[in-house]
């Protein structure tokens, strides 16, 4: 088992009244709870900064759009769905 820390840190208390109904709906605690969220957020992140990094490869590749480019297909698409 990794090791673990206690943290602490100040939230709403209407926040906190909404997580302890969540947990014992599914019969756990808080902790439980903040951990999952945690590490939701962390996964979350990790692909976000992926995203980013091969957004960055992309444009060293020369693999992009013009902002033009995207604008005339947005409208386009627009143009399609209001006629349909």
């Amino acid at each position: 088992m990794k090791p673990q820390k206690t943290v602490s840190f100040r939230i709403d208390a209407d926040k906190v009244e909404a997580l302890d109904k969540i947990a014992a709906n599914m019969k756990r605690d808080r902790t439980f709870l903040l951990n999952e969220a945690v590490e939701a957020y962390l996964e979350w992140n990790a692909e976000f900064e992926h995203l980013i990094r091969q957004g960055q490869e992309d444009v060293r590749r020369g693999r992009w759009v013009d902002h033009e480019d995207v604008r005339r297909r947005m409208e386009s698409i627009g143009k399609r769905r209001k006629s349909a």
